[in-house]
């Protein structure tokens, strides 16, 4: 039996939200004001934001995901780290607003090289630049794609019949059917999801599954499941990029679309269920934006790897190590997903989702996913 947890409704207050686009840099300019004035004023520059440790993330059960509490923590130029650390923020205000001036974005990693001219204020590493974006996310209660900076990669590509108007760089608004009008590969998510950009005109579609593996997309769009099921394939492309999960967030939640995620039978691809439906412990002060707590676990799962006999691999010293963190992870925390859990640990097995093929091309289509998907009611 797959674990279940009972629907609740995907939806986003005013308050949760954060506020985007027009205003999206206001924030910013605000931030570099009161600096302004601390200096006007002889004091010693120092920023107030929440704190972003473990120590200060909860898990909310009646909403399903995780977000910030309310400890706050004091950024100053007091000392030489803290100087830096401000010193860098107001150097990637200016670069964001810059940008804005002239109609141009960057990716994360053209940032971090930015960073090279700004003297001391460079950033020693990539992840320190993407440390400090995610701060700048939190002080302004924006988005990184408000403030023009992207991924390298984009997100999911998407099969099925869903209609959308995509904005294009031009700002010619194109009708785009996800099954008719495009290749073998579907439609490719570009990083920004939001409805300036992407805008649902349609589906006749009953559910959306999203998918861990390319090949496994393939399977189905080939043997025609999303036609014969009323169904959207969604490739995750492993763990799902941000765009990726605020676009199912919106099927979600503007088309009342069921989500069931379909992975490998590992901890590695429960944990990439965990961020669609729950959110991620890096991105806690977005779940309210980016969850779907309706968002329902398919398989492969411990039992089906017993029940259906598939061929199966021996769990790492890591994968257990995994298995048993998640065991106190409140995203695990229903009877089902520990009974599971410890099931997988006590046979020491994990298996991919292509280990269905042991039946033949057809028997993901034909059998496993049918009984699967009536078995939740979904079908």
């Amino acid at each position: 039996m797959p674990p279940k947890r009972a629907r609740k409704p995907a939806t986003t207050t005013d308050a949760d939200a954060p506020k985007v686009r027009a205003d999206a840099l206001a924030p910013t300019v605000g931030l570099a004001g009161e600096i302004y004035r601390q200096l006007a004023d002889g004091e010693i520059p120092r920023m107030r934001l929440p704190l972003r440790t473990k120590q200060n993330l909860s898990f909310q059960m009646r909403e399903g995901v995780w977000k910030l509490g309310r400890s706050m923590g004091t950024r100053s130029a007091r000392k030489l780290d803290g100087a830096l650390m401000l010193l860098r923020t107001f150097y990637l205000v200016d670069f964001i607003n810059e940008m804005a001036r002239d109609a141009k974005t960057s990716t994360l990693r053209e940032l971090y090289y930015i960073s090279e001219g700004w003297d001391e204020g460079k950033f020693h590493s990539e992840d320190e630049s993407n440390l400090l974006i995610e701060d700048l996310e939190v002080l302004c209660d924006r988005l990184r794609e408000d403030f023009r900076l992207h991924p390298e990669e984009n997100g999911a590509s998407v099969i099925g019949d869903l209609t959308i108007k995509e904005r294009n760089r031009k700002g010619v608004v194109k009708t785009i059917n996800c099954r008719d009008d495009v290749g073998d590969g579907g439609y490719a998510l570009p990083f920004n999801v939001e409805k300036e950009k992407i805008e649902f005109a349609g589906t006749n579609a009953k559910f959306v599954i999203a998918i861990e593996c390319g090949g496994m997309v393939d399977r189905l769009a080939e043997n025609g499941f999303d036609e014969q099921h009323d169904a959207i394939l969604l490739h995750l492309k492993g763990q799902p990029a941000r765009s990726t999960r605020r676009f199912l967030r919106r099927l979600s939640e503007e088309l009342s679309l069921p989500v069931v995620v379909f992975t490998d039978g590992d901890p590695w691809s429960f944990r990439i269920f965990a961020s669609v439906a729950y959110g991620a412990i890096k991105t806690a002060h977005l779940s309210s934006y980016l969850a779907t707590p309706n968002a329902e676990f398919l398989g492969v799962t411990a039992s089906d790897i017993e029940n259906y006999e598939l061929p199966s691999d021996k769990l790492s010293e890591q994968d257990v190590h995994a298995l048993e963190a998640e065991l106190t992870d409140p995203r695990f925390g229903t009877a089902d997903w520990r009974s599971e859990i410890q099931l997988m640990l006590k046979n020491g097995k994990k298996a991919e989702q292509q280990s269905l093929a042991k039946y033949g091309l057809n028997y993901v289509t034909d059998h496993y996913l049918p009984e699967k998907l009536t078995e939740m009611g979904v079908l």
